[in-house]
């Protein structure tokens, strides 16, 4: 019920490089493989319909953090 069947950009690729130039291995910076933000879009995607089936069968029109 309600739901948007095309594919939207949820994560931006240059801001998981930001967060992830943070990390290290040994004094190495990690890399970010080119497929990394389409695998973290879909998560995303994954974990926003979750949201929104829990907040539909709890009878409410507004996803709330918990609904996460």
């Amino acid at each position: 019920m309600g739901k948007k069947e095309d594919a939207v950009r949820l994560v931006v690729g240059s801001a998981v490089k930001e967060v992830l130039s943070g990390y290290t291995n040994e004094g190495t910076a990690l890399r970010v493989a080119g497929d990394l933000d389409e695998a973290l879009n879909a998560k995303v995607a994954s974990i926003l319909e979750e949201a929104a089936n829990r907040c539909v069968a709890n009878g409410r029109s507004t996803v709330r953090p918990a609904d996460l």
